[in-house]
């Protein structure tokens, strides 16, 4: 306990899935949280996304762990938006000395969807800038940035640009792949100032976005409508352990211990938490 004591943290994505985990695992570890989520769907993207009830509930399991949170419905698109909710948080919090770039969607229903390619790109890619660039002025010696990235990210340029989700999944992908060399830039650029840099790459995660119809119909495209045990054979495919999915807690820890002082020293790292995806690929 205690990791993070007396930090602030920016978690974008907060209303649930990863966001909330990671916004819940950095409280109960001492860190007071602002949380933004946009709280609404976005039209190219056929699952649900969150709602304010979710962010209600994040900020309700925050404040369980007697750490102070500031709920904001925003937008990592709009970087006007998301510099207006870090002032919010920190006119309340007092600092900022974490950031976690969490925020993302997964459009892969919508098949040859511009729109889907746009904002999949607009909010991985994007909104992953926005919210480190609105952060950055406020950050000072001992800050880290973690950005969420993806095993896409990590894939070839190839295989990730002829992959079978259409528009949207291609977007999703090229978006994780900038990150990769994003984090590489900023962590060298940062360094002498000693704010850390690192990206956290899953595999597949056992949240909405996983347990989805798009998501069942992209990994079984054998099936018309499969179920979630049928696409589980999909899943599991996808890792050298045996395993469909990692859960959101397995990145949360990864999360914690970059945005503590046990990872002073660590900068720059692609930091995989993929139950061997990656590996089995000769990455």
């Amino acid at each position: 306990m205690g990791r993070v004591e007396g930090k602030v943290a920016l978690v974008t994505g907060a209303a649930r899935g990863q966001g909330r985990s990671h916004a819940v695992h950095l409280a109960e570890e001492g860190a007071d949280i602002i949380a933004v989520d946009i709280c609404h769907d976005i039209a190219s993207n056929d699952y649900p996304l969150a709602r304010p009830e979710d962010l209600d509930e994040t900020a309700r399991l925050v404040e369980k762990h007697n750490r102070r949170i500031v709920p904001v419905q925003g937008d990592v698109r709009d970087r006007t938006a998301l510099a207006a909710a870090v002032e919010t948080g920190m006119s309340e919090l007092g600092k900022l000395d974490i950031v976690v770039a969490n925020a993302g969607i997964c459009p892969l229903g919508a098949g040859g969807s511009a729109a889907a390619f746009i904002d999949a790109v607009d909010v991985d890619l994007i909104g992953v800038l926005n919210t480190v660039h609105v952060a950055l002025p406020h950050l000072k010696a001992g800050a880290s940035i973690i950005m969420t990235g993806s095993v896409a990210g990590l894939l070839s340029s190839a295989s990730s640009g002829s992959c079978p989700q259409g528009l949207g999944g291609a977007g999703y992908n090229f978006a994780k792949r900038v990150i990769v060399e994003y984090t590489t830039t900023l962590a060298v650029k940062l360094a002498p100032q000693s704010i850390r840099v690192n990206a956290v790459h899953p595999t597949n995660c056992n949240t909405d976005m996983l347990q989805s119809d798009p998501m069942y119909r992209t990994f079984r495209p054998d099936l018309e409508n499969p179920s979630a045990a049928e696409a589980e054979a999909g899943f599991r495919s996808m890792q050298a352990m045996p395993i469909p999915w990692v859960e959101p807690s397995d990145i949360s820890y990864a999360v914690v211990y970059l945005a503590s002082d046990e990872s002073r020293y660590v900068t720059g790292m692609q930091l995989r938490v993929d139950g061997g995806a990656t590996i089995q690929r000769g990455l």
